[in-house]
């Protein structure tokens, strides 16, 4: 008989022995969320984690280096965050969960994953995920990605005056920004869309990759965020309001009401490359952050460049 030792066993589950590297923003939302929850349960669930917290000082990119090492990737913050971390390692095979720890979370919202550290456990033990498209952007020659849109125009603007906002009310900000958004300026905006010139008077310009805004309600119908193209909405209406229109539009499409019952203020154009310009600078905001770079800036598709962990179906995710 052998003697016997006295060591705990390690613990066992369904994640034994998966290497699990979550990288976090410690400063996203308002840190009520439940990821503390989340990583005891990976723990003993048997998985090894992990943890890199961000520091503005160190590159993202070097945060996912070693991605190739672990089984999953968590990136636990708000929008930026997750489609920091997800260009960060594009194209590296490795399923990424979008773990919702920031203000709106729209990239979860359109992966439809819950807030609960024990349901957001299930769906990384089950494994399933969805390979989708993400855009890269280039502003003066630096590059960044996004999941969910890029925009120019009035839902910057928006986004820019829910930042001082966000602190006190969360995501209502957004809804009070855009009530404030009643008149914004109108500019020419000077396009190339696939290499296309194209010129318009309007509020505004949305590169959409996913397609729905908060409580999955769809910005226009038929966006996929896994065909190779982005929708590119051109906003022509007088204000934010008369956006409403059309979203209720896409709502009757999404639940077979009918046809549309509006439109004029939104045109859709699909395209896999688009240069935006304007008459006018204009702020820029790529998922849900604001940069204080202006207009000029190019768009392309990077098909396929990530793999998100979800429950969803590839259908769920369209409009």
């Amino acid at each position: 008989m052998h003697g016997m030792t006295s060591e705990v066993p390690p613990a066992t589950g369904p994640l034994t022995g998966k290497r699990v590297l979550v990288v976090f923003n410690p400063k996203s939302g308002s840190g009520d969320n439940e990821l503390p929850n989340f990583l005891t349960l990976l723990r003993q669930d048997g998985a090894e984690v992990v943890e890199r917290e961000l520091n503005p000082d160190v590159p993202i990119s070097e945060c996912v280096q070693d991605i190739e090492a672990f089984a999953y990737l968590v990136g636990a913050g708000g929008d930026g965050t997750v489609s920091s971390l997800a260009y960060a390692a594009r194209y590296r095979n490795v399923p990424m969960l979008a773990f919702p720890a920031g203000t709106a979370n729209l990239i979860a919202q359109n992966l439809d994953l819950p807030h609960d550290a024990a349901t957001l456990l299930e769906i990384m033990r089950d494994g399933h995920s969805l390979r989708v498209d993400m855009g890269e952007i280039e502003v003066k020659g630096e590059t960044s990605g996004f999941c969910m849109l890029a925009g120019a125009g009035a839902d910057a603007s928006m986004i820019r005056d829910s930042e001082e906002l966000k602190e006190r009310f969360g995501a209502l900000a957004y809804v009070m920004s855009a009530m404030k958004q009643l008149n914004p300026k109108k500019t020419t905006f000077l396009l190339k869309i696939d290499g296309e010139p194209r010129e318009f008077e309007g509020i505004g310009v949305m590169i959409a990759n996913f397609g729905m805004a908060n409580y999955r309600l769809p910005i226009t119908s038929d966006i996929s965020p896994s065909d190779g193209r982005f929708t590119v909405i051109l906003m022509k209406a007088g204000n934010i309001m008369r956006l409403i229109p059309n979203l209720i539009d896409s709502v009757r499409v999404k639940m077979n009401l009918g046809d549309p019952v509006f439109s004029g203020n939104l045109e859709t154009i699909e395209a896999k490359q688009v240069e935006v310009d304007a008459v006018e600078p204009f702020p820029l905001q790529f998922d849900g952050e604001l940069h204080v770079e202006t207009t000029p800036f190019h768009a392309r598709i990077l098909p396929g460049a990530i793999q998100f962990l979800t429950r969803a179906r590839r259908d769920d995710i369209e409009t």
